[in-house]
């Protein structure tokens, strides 16, 4: 039946190549390589894409990472440093996201991927860490990962794919707030951050605030894909 369809978010975004440049819909290849990687065939899903055409084509989905969310969709005035919002990509995602978590596709959502879920399922968002934690160990410097550890809560599924304790790279500022509808905390930095979420009740809704496709280890685009693969089928026997 050929590799599970994992569709893949995509930020929308001045980008230059060749003699260009031009608005662009595009995602860091370190996203299809990990999909690659652990058997799936990935897709890109743009601001922009049909929703229910999207979600009757892929068997699983991921929620890339990107600019801060326009904080008037969770119902927040703007602090100073939530920049580079594009409101096109965030309504899109969270009308992809809601619809589908309610066909409970299998999804990993990474860094503002998973403030999007949090978002979603009513939640809220930490709108800028170091105003928290005193300090900026989440995005020590801009366009380089900060490297730390997460301690992972026992009994989670995120305890299952990737152990109880491991190593990351993080690029963020923000973190989440009141957490939405049905989520619970699955990992916290040494500092005290909710650093993974998660929804139990359904087949796969797993979010990180870490960037898992720039590590080494590939165990949730395994995960992803293994459930991915019984999602489709499931609907397709």
């Amino acid at each position: 039946m050929g590799r599970p369809v994992v569709g893949i978010t995509t930020y929308l975004t001045r980008a230059a190549w060749g003699a260009w440049e031009l608005d662009a819909a595009l995602v860091p290849a370190s996203y299809v390589q990990a999909v690659s990687l652990t058997g799936g065939a990935p897709v890109l899903v743009p601001p922009g894409a049909s929703v229910e055409e999207t979600l009757d084509a892929v068997d699983g989905l991921i929620f890339s990472g990107g600019s801060d969310l326009d904080p008037s969709l969770y119902g927040a005035a703007a602090h100073a440093e939530t920049l580079g919002v594009v409101r096109e990509r965030d309504e899109f995602e969270l009308t992809l996201m809601r619809a589908a978590l309610e066909r409970d596709v299998p999804m990993l959502a990474i860094c503002r991927g998973s403030q999007v879920l949090n978002v979603a399922l009513g939640g809220g968002i930490e709108q800028h860490l170091p105003d928290v934690i005193g300090d900026a160990k989440h995005r020590e410097t801009p366009g380089a990962f900060a490297e730390h550890d997460v301690d992972v809560l026992p009994g989670t599924r995120l305890a299952e794919i990737v152990g109880e304790r491991a190593d990351v790279k993080s690029h963020h500022h923000q973190g989440y707030g009141e957490l939405g509808a049905g989520l619970r905390v699955a990992a916290r930095a040494e500092d005290g951050t909710v650093e993974a979420l998660e929804d139990p009740a359904r087949r796969f809704t797993v979010g990180v605030l870490w960037h898992p496709e720039e590590g080494e280890d590939l165990a949730l685009f395994e995960a992803l894909v293994a459930e991915a693969a019984a999602y489709r089928n499931a609907r397709r026997p």
